[in-house]
């Protein structure tokens, strides 16, 4: 099945030229523009959810523990460290396709990848010793918000993990060249979102103190 990457280093190898908006940027960056314009609302509908609910507990004995109760926030800061680490190693990928550096691209390109991949590890671990402790998804209203918002992040940075292989593999492949330096630039765009809005996630979340 053909991704959004390969449609686009298809268009550039019919040479077709994308800038046709009066804005003076590509069709394909525009509508990721959009795209991550959209995503603020989703988000910002997320965030606002969790913080209507984030105090509130369940009915039973059994459902009283919520996500705040039992945080590890030194692992999770070193998770959120090695997240903003990978926006440099895509800012160094781009940088390496500008100038036709093929290996390096790769390299870089692997390695934002790997960095995403520990973080969703991360939260993977983050998530089971959350059960553990007697935190689940449907025990209180604060517990379901905390999964939602977290979840979804997490839904996005594997999708982005998906496109940097796929820029990876068509770099092995030889169909990414320097010419297609601005699909690595869209990607890159959406990279850096997850990683910004994981900033105000982390900020709501586990350093504005409970009321």
């Amino acid at each position: 099945m053909a991704t959004a990457t390969d449609a686009a280093v298809d268009t550039a190898d019919h040479g077709h030229d994308d800038h046709g908006t009066s804005t003076g940027i590509s069709n394909t960056k525009l509508a990721m523009w959009g795209f991550l314009g959209s995503e603020c609302l989703l988000f910002g509908g997320l965030i606002s959810t969790y913080l209507l609910y984030k105090t509130r507990r369940g009915p039973g004995p059994e459902n009283t523990v919520i996500p705040t109760d039992v945080f590890d926030i030194p692992f999770t800061s070193v998770s959120s460290f090695v997240l903003l680490m990978s926006s440099l190693t895509m800012v160094l990928a781009l940088s390496a396709i500008t100038r036709g550096d093929h290996p390096a691209t790769r390299a870089w390109l692997l390695t934002t990848a790997m960095l995403g991949g520990i973080f969703i590890g991360g939260q993977v671990y983050e998530f089971t010793s959350f059960i553990r402790e007697g935190v689940g998804y449907t025990h209180n209203p604060a517990s379901s918000a905390f999964y939602t918002l977290t979840g979804f992040h997490g839904v996005h940075v594997s999708l982005g993990i998906v496109m940097l292989m796929s820029l990876f593999v068509a770099s092995k492949q030889g169909k990414l060249r320097q010419e297609h330096s601005e699909t690595v630039e869209i990607v890159g765009l959406y990279w850096h979102f997850v990683d910004v809005v994981w900033i105000f996630i982390f900020t709501v979340i586990y350093l504005i103190p409970v009321d």
